[in-house]
C-alpha cells in the first residue's frame, strides 16, 4: 500500500526500504542511531553493522552483546515481544569488517549485496584517543573516510554519505565560528610547513619503522602525533585526525553523492527517548562528575563563567537522520552529477542556549547533596566543594602548593624514617595528584574553550522539517532546561549506567 505524501515526505518514511551501513555501531552515538531507525521505521530494508571481529559469527554475537542487547533497545524489545529476535534477524545485519581496510574488509557476497541495496552511508566510526598513536588515529580517521568513499563510488543506488566530526576540528578558535568546510591543507596557525594528508600518512608509515623495535615504540608515536598536530596548531591528535577526515571526505567522494558532515560538541546522556539519561562509557564531563562523586577530584581547571557546548545524544541523533533526509540525492545517474561541497551542521547549544560550567557545578553540589553516595562504612559521603581555577597559572600555583610541596616532604619522610604510613600518604596523595592532572591534561582544554559554534545551517534544517518531524525528531537546544536536565537526567544517568 503506498502511503500518504504526508506520510512520505516525513523522516521515517524516507528510511523505509532503505539499505543503511552504520560504522562504529558499537559506539555510544552508533547504538541511539541504530535503535532509532528500528524504532520509527521498521520497514526500513537492512542496516549494516560492520564490527572489528574475526568472523561473521562472532561479529554477530558482538553485536548481539555489544549492541542489541543493552538498555537502550529495551522500548523496542517491549514492542516486539516475542518477535524481536526475529525482527532483528531480518533488519540487522552484522559484518566482520573494519574501516582501516579496503571495502572495510567485507568481501565476496556480502560485499555485492551490500553495495547494490546500500541508500545511505553513515561513518561513525573513529579513535577518539586524545592522544592517540598518529598512525593508528591516521588509519582510523582518515584512511577510514577514504575507504569509505572508495566504498560510496561502488554503490549504485547510494544517496548520501554523512560523515561524524566533532564540532572542536575547529582547535582552540574564539568567537563564533562557522558551520565551514575546512579547504585542502587548511591550517590552524601560521607556519611555512605545507600540510599534506598523503605527506602524513607517509611520515607516521616511515617513522613507526624507525621505532618499531624500540621499547618505547608506543610513546614515540602518541608524541609524534601531539608533535604534528600542533606543528599545524591543533592541541592533539585526535582533534587533527578529525579534521584531516573532513578534509580526505571533500576529496574522496565522487559519483555525485552528497556528503554531510555533522559535528557535535560534547555528547551527553539522552534527553527524551528512549531511555532518559541513559548513557555509556565515560563522555568528557562525566569524568569531572565520577572524580566528584568518589570524592578524589579537589579541584580542576575551568572557568565556571565560560560556556561548555554540551548536547544530549538523542539530539545529536536526530539532526543526523534529518540531515541524512535532506541531502539524499536520487535523481540523475551519479554518473553525470558533479558532487557537491560536504555540508556542516553543528549538533551545538552554545550559541542559542549555552549553559555555562556553572551549572554542572551548582546541580552537581544539588544533587549530591540531595542523593549523598554511601561509603565503605555504610555512611552517607559527606559533599565537598571543588576549588575552580579560571587560569591555568592559578591553577598551577594551588597545585605547587596543594599536592607537590607536600608530596616532596612525604618524600623525604619516608626516606628518612623508612616509614610505611609516609610511604602510604605519599602514595594516596600522589594518586590524587595523577588523577586530577590527567583530567586536566585531557579536559582542561574543553574547560576554557572561548568559541561560540554558529548553527544557522542547523536552524535551516529544523525549520524545514514538516512540524511533526521537529516534535519526533527534536534537536533545538532551545528546548532543554539545562539545570533542569543535569539534576533529573543526566547525573542520575551517568550514576546508575557508568558508575555503579
Amino acid at each position: 500500500m503506498v502511503g500518504t505524501m504526508e506520510e512520505t515526505s516525513r523522516i521515517p518514511g524516507y528510511f523505509k526500504n532503505k539499505g543503511i551501513l552504520i560504522t562504529g555501531a558499537t559506539g555510544f552515538l552508533g547504538k541511539i542511531l541504530v535503535e532509532k531507525i528500528l524504532r520509527v521505521q521498521p520497514d526500513v530494508k537492512r542496516i549494516y553493522l560492520p564490527v572489528r571481529a574475526p568472523d561473521a559469527e562472532s561479529a554477530k554475537k558482538r553485536v548481539e552483546t555489544e549492541v542489541i542487547g543493552k538498555e537502550l533497545f529495551g522500548l523496542l524489545r517491549e514492542t516486539h515481544g516475542k518477535g524481536f529476535q526475529s525482527f532483528i534477524e531480518e533488519k540487522v545485519v552484522p559484518l566482520a569488517g573494519d574501516i582501516i581496510h579496503e571495502n572495510l574488509g567485507v568481501e565476496g557476497p556480502p560485499l555485492s549485496q551490500m553495495t547494490q541495496e546500500l541508500s545511505v552511508i553513515v561513518n561513525g566510526a573513529a579513535t577518539t584517543n586524545f592522544y592517540e598513536r598518529y598512525d593508528v588515529a591516521l588509519d582510523v580517521n582518515v584512511m577510514g573516510v577514504k575507504h569509505i568513499c572508495q566504498l560510496a563510488k561502488q554503490c549504485p543506488n547510494l544517496e548520501v554519505v554523512l560523515h561524524v566530526s566533532t564540532a572542536y576540528v575547529v582547535g582552540e578558535k574564539q568567537g563564533v565560528i562557522l558551520e565551514r568546510a575546512f579547504k585542502q591543507g587548511e591550517t590552524l596557525r601560521e607556519t611555512e610547513a605545507e600540510l599534506d594528508i598523503h605527506a602524513e600518512l607517509r611520515l607516521a608509515r616511515d617513522y613507526q619503522r624507525q621505532v618499531a623495535e624500540q621499547k618505547n615504540e608506543r610513546k614515540a608515536m602518541k608524541e609524534l602525533g601531539l608533535a604534528r598536530a600542533r606543528e599545524f596548531g591543533w592541541p592533539n591528535t585526535y582533534v587533527f585526525t578529525k579534521a584531516l577526515g573532513e578534509m580526505m571526505l571533500a576529496r574522496e567522494l565522487g559519483g555525485g553523492v552528497p556528503g554531510v558532515i555533522v559535528r557535535p560538541s560534547i555528547i551527553t546522556s539522552i534527553q527524551k527517548e528512549p531511555l532518559p539519561g541513559w548513557v555509556e562509557g565515560t563522555r568528557t564531563i562525566d569524568a569531572i562528575l565520577i572524580g566528584y562523586a568518589k570524592q578524589s577530584l579537589s579541584c580542576f581547571l575551568a572557568d565556571l563563567q565560560l560556556t561548555m557546548d554540551v548536547i544530549p545524544g538523542d539530539m545529536v541523533v536526530n539532526a543526523m537522520m534529518a540531515a541524512t533526509v535532506a541531502h539524499a540525492s536520487s535523481s540523475a545517474p551519479a554518473d553525470q552529477q558533479k558532487t557537491p561541497p560536504p555540508t556542516v551542521y553543528h549538533a551545538t547549544s552554545s550559541l542559542r542556549n549555552p549553559a555555562p560550567y556553572a551549572v554542572l557545578y551548582r546541580t552537581g553540589l544539588r544533587y549530591f547533596s540531595d542523593h549523598p553516595r554511601v561509603g565503605k562504612d555504610g555512611r552517607p559521603v559527606r559533599t565537598r566543594k571543588v576549588h575552580f581555577f579560571g587560569t591555568v597559572a592559578g591553577f598551577t600555583a594551588y597545585m605547587v602548593l596543594r599536592y607537590r610541596l607536600p608530596l616532596e616532604l612525604l618524600r623525604l619522610l619516608s626516606l628518612l624514617c623508612c616509614g610505611l604510613l609516609f610511604s602510604r600518604l605519599y602514595a594516596d596523595l600522589d594518586r590524587k595528584y595523577r588523577f586530577v592532572m590527567r583530567l586536566v591534561d585531557l579536559y582542561g582544554p574543553f574547560a576554557l574553550f572561548r568559541g561560540i559554534f554558529d548553527d544557522a545551517n542547523v536552524e535551516r534544517l529544523r525549520m524545514a522539517m514538516p512540524v511533526a518531524d521537529r516534535v519526533e525528531f527534536n534537536f533545538d537546544p532551545k528546548t532543554v532546561d539545562w539545570d533542569d536536565y543535569f539534576y533529573k537526567i543526566h547525573i542520575p544517568g551517568v550514576m546508575k549506567y557508568v558508575l555503579n
